[in-house]
């Protein structure tokens, strides 16, 4: 992996590492396209710092948004989350291996 790689990767994680973020992203996957309004709704901060979290969220290419009017929708792209799957599932695969590899010196033949 390229530094710009491993950089992007670094930010997904940290952006999806705090709490707000998390669940902004859950929510906009759950629902689809939202405003920063609708996105407030509920929760226990400001629309103004809900539109700070989804600067971050955008920054790591985790959602985009478009604008219909006065409106500004944003939505996830699940393309940024699926590279940080593949990185988990490569990490969990290589400890599956190295666990296999444990197993196999451990355990009488």
């Amino acid at each position: 992996m390229s530094n710009g790689g491993e950089r992007e990767l670094a930010d997904v994680f940290a952006a999806l590492g705090d709490t707000t973020r998390l669940a902004l992203v859950m929510h906009l996957l759950a629902v689809g396209a939202l405003s920063a309004t609708n996105l407030a709704e509920g929760q226990s901060i400001s629309r103004q710092a809900i539109v700070k979290h989804l600067q971050v969220l955008e920054a790591a290419a985790l959602v985009t948004h478009q604008r219909h009017g006065r409106e500004v929708l944003y939505t996830l792209d699940a393309s940024r989350i699926a590279e940080a799957r593949a990185f988990l599932d490569a990490i969990s695969a290589g400890w599956d291996r190295a666990l296999g590899r444990l197993q196999s010196l451990v355990e009488p033949t």
